[in-house]
């Protein structure tokens, strides 16, 4: 992933407009990624069917919460540790959209007046 130098000139609004594509398939990589733990762990260890694993694992990658009732100690553990990986993929999901937008606005501000601002 190239980003250019501070010295150098502003990307194109093209260019930025590329790169923030290209981010958000990572992005979205990243989720489907996610969600697939979520839904082969719901099924396999909690024992759920594959429609009601995709809800929970949606669900809580959402933040909105469970929706079945986990009886073994086996399924109460996955959901605790995917939890608490689905809020990290929240904020991983976030800062691989926002770095281009964020890089931009720092780069900008760096010009100095002499450089092309694309």
């Amino acid at each position: 992933m190239h980003f250019e130098h501070h010295r150098q000139p502003l990307a194109t609004r093209e260019k930025f407009l590329r790169r923030l594509g290209r981010f958000a398939l990572y992005a979205l990589g990243f989720l489907t990624f996610s969600l697939c733990v979520g839904v082969v762990g719901y099924h396999w260890i909690a024992g759920l069917p594959w429609i009601d694993a995709l809800l929970d694992a949606c669900m809580i990658l959402a933040g909105m919460g469970p929706v079945s009732v986990l009886t073994t100690n086996e399924a109460k553990l996955f959901a605790s540790f995917y939890a608490v990986f689905s809020g990290v993929a929240f904020l991983t999901t976030f800062s691989i959209l926002i770095a281009p937008v964020l890089h931009r606005v720092l780069h900008r501000l760096h010009l100095g007046d002499g450089v092309d601002r694309g």
